[in-house]
């Protein structure tokens, strides 16, 4: 499906439109229950302190899929946090967003659902949008004026989510942007039970950095580190994966810009700074 028109909308009406002036296009549309808990936990907790400053406490699922579930569990994720969160599914097909206003109808507070893409036609500047499993199905060569589009949504402050993870939430990555500084981090998170070695997340990276693992790239040394580290830690394993984790994660932490601590190690994830794994210019 081509690319559509850049016009910016606002379609937070009751009416559903036709999405003709939507930017983007219609995505595979897979989900699940629970499928995006594990940046969800993320979300509600990492990024607590600037939900809660937010003087609007708008929060977009951007592409959420053909089902209203993820938006649900986002929502119920971040009122623990913030109970006025608004929470607005935007999809750019407006028979899913049908789907998703029926699946809701019997709640008592249900969140929202427009018609809409990357021009993001909300009331209101997100604090937060998170666009998960979506620009997977992009070319790369869109990604870097899709984060600019976006941020240039958020409110002051804002946080963009840009990630990718498998068809049962067990691994996932993600990128975090901040409206005003751009890619700050890159967060790998896994469920350790099963695992291999941490380079086994790397058929689930961002686009902006799946055909970068490859020699001379920071994701790549990355990964390659990591899984290094999680050999060494072997030992650590007689008392559970979670140890052997948190000693990878630790040895790591010596040498590349991690920033985070064992609180979020322990349960399976690991944040660095995106410096050591931006994309060098050229082609991959």
């Amino acid at each position: 499906m081509p690319r559509q028109s850049a016009s910016r909308v606002r379609s937070g009406g009751p009416g559903v439109g036709s999405g003709a002036g939507a930017v983007g296009a219609v995505t595979r549309g897979t989900t699940g229950p629970d499928r995006l808990r594990r940046v969800e936990r993320w979300l509600a907790q990492t990024q607590a302190p600037r939900l809660r400053r937010a003087g609007d406490p708008l929060v977009v699922d951007l592409g959420y899929g053909a089902s209203a579930v993820t938006v649900t569990d986002l929502q119920r994720w971040l009122r623990r946090v913030r109970p006025d969160v608004r929470v607005v599914g935007l999809e750019i097909a407006p028979e899913r967003v049908v789907t998703a206003r029926a699946a809701v109808a019997h709640l008592p507070d249900p969140p929202e659902f427009a018609v809409g893409g990357f021009e993001v036609p909300t009331d209101g500047d997100p604090v937060l949008v998170r666009a998960f499993n979506v620009l997977r199905q992009y070319e790369t060569e869109e990604v870097e004026a899709t984060w600019d589009r976006l941020r240039d949504r958020l409110a002051g402050g804002g946080l963009l989510v840009d990630g990718t993870c498998d068809e049962l939430g067990r691994r996932a990555t993600w990128v975090a942007l901040e409206r005003e500084a751009g890619p700050v981090s890159l967060t790998l998170s896994v469920r350790l039970a099963g695992l291999p070695a941490p380079s086994a997340v790397a058929e689930r990276l961002p686009k902006a950095l799946i055909h970068r693992n490859v020699p001379g790239e920071g994701v790549h040394d990355l990964l390659r580190a990591a899984d290094a580290a999680w050999a060494r830690a072997a030992p650590a394993g007689t008392f559970g994966l979670r140890q052997r984790w948190i000693a990878t994660c630790r040895e790591l932490a010596r040498d590349w810009p991690v920033l985070d601590s064992a609180a979020r190690w322990r349960l399976g994830e690991l944040t660095v700074s995106w410096t050591c794994v931006a994309p060098r210019r050229g082609p991959a």
